[in-house]
C-alpha cells in the first residue's frame, strides 16, 4: 500500500501586499491549505484574499511580527507548516522538494531555506544577501516563535534540522519608497526589542554601527558588484541601523520623561 500523504499548511501573514502575494499563492497552490493572516490591508489586498477560492483569510491587529506569526501558527489545522512573506515564491523544483522532504523520513524537525533575492525582476547576488537563509518548513508539534525577539523573528526547533537545496525566491524590492518604509519599520521594531532588553542608547552606535552596516555590505559582501542595486540596498539597510538607534534614543527619553512625572 502506498503511505498516506503527508498534509500541509502554508501560512502567510500580509499587509498591504497586492501585486506580490498573488504570486506568492499561486506558487504553493500544492499546500492543502493556505491561511492568511491580514492587518486590516488598505490596498485591496484582503479583498482579493475574501475571493480566492484556495485562501482562508483572517484579520487581526499588527504588534510585531513574532506575535503576528504565533497567531497566524495556531490557526494551522497540519503539523507540516510552510510559512512564507507574501514576496516570496516557490519555484517548481522547490515544490517538488518540499513535498519529497515532508513524504520522506527524514526526520527532522525543521528545515532552512536559502534565499534567491529579486531587486524588483533583477537577481542580486552579493550585497549581504547571498548567504541568507531562513526555516520556512517545519513541524508545529516540534517548533515554536521566541518570544525574545519581535522583529526577524526566532524559531525555536525541538529536534535537527535540515537544508533544503533549492532557494526560495524574494522579492524584496518592489520599488525605493517600499523597501525605505520597510527598513525604517524594522529599525523601529529592533528598537524597541533593544528597549525591553534594556540595551542603552550611545552615539557611538548612532554614528558607526549604520557607517559599518554600509561598509560590511558594500565592500566586505560584495555589494560592489551588484552595481547600482547594490548601493541602493546596502544604503537603506544602513538606514534600518539609523532609524533603530535614533529610535531607542526617543524611547529612553519617552521613559525618563515618565519616571520624573510620576515622582513625587
Amino acid at each position: 500500500m502506498t503511505p498516506p500523504k503527508e498534509k500541509i499548511s502554508a501560512l502567510i501573514i500580509a499587509y498591504n501586499e497586492i501585486g506580490y502575494i498573488e504570486r506568492c499563492i499561486n506558487s504553493i497552490s500544492f499546500a492543502d491549505e493556505i491561511i492568511v493572516v491580514d492587518s486590516y490591508s488598505t490596498d485591496g489586498t484582503y479583498e482579493f484574499l475574501q475571493n480566492h477560492p484556495k485562501v482562508k483569510v483572517i484579520q487581526h491587529p499588527f504588534s510585531n511580527f513574532t506575535l503576528q506569526k504565533s497567531f497566524a501558527l495556531k490557526q494551522a489545522s497540519y503539523d507540516w507548516i510552510l510559512f512564507l512573506d507574501a514576496d516570496e515564491v516557490v519555484s517548481s523544483e522547490l515544490k517538488s522538494e518540499i513535498i519529497d522532504t515532508v513524504n520522506g523520513d527524514m526526520g527532522h524537525a525543521a528545515y532552512w531555506f536559502y534565499r534567491k533575492f529579486m531587486f524588483q525582476d533583477s537577481p542580486l547576488h552579493f550585497s549581504g544577501w547571498q548567504t541568507d537563509k531562513n526555516y520556512r518548513l517545519f513541524r508545529k508539534s516540534k517548533a515554536r516563535f521566541s518570544d525574545k525577539k519581535i522583529v526577524h523573528e526566532t524559531l525555536v526547533v525541538d529536534g535537527t534540522c535540515g537544508i533544503l537545496k533549492e532557494k526560495l525566491t524574494h522579492y524584496c524590492y518592489k520599488n525605493y519608497e517600499d523597501y525605505k518604509a520597510k527598513m525604517l519599520k524594522y529599525g523601529r521594531l529592533k528598537a524597541k526589542e533593544d528597549f525591553y532588553r534594556e540595551r542603552r542608547f550611545s552615539f557611538l552606535s548612532l554614528i558607526f554601527k549604520p557607517l559599518w552596516k554600509f561598509f560590511n555590505h558594500y565592500f566586505l559582501r560584495l555589494g560592489i558588484l551588484d552595481g547600482k542595486n547594490g548601493i541602493i540596498i546596502c544604503y537603506l539597510n544602513a538606514l534600518s541601523d539609523l532609524e533603530r538607534y535614533r529610535e531607542l534614543k526617543k524611547l529612553e527619553k519617552k521613559n525618563e520623561l515618565a519616571y520624573y512625572l510620576v515622582m513625587p
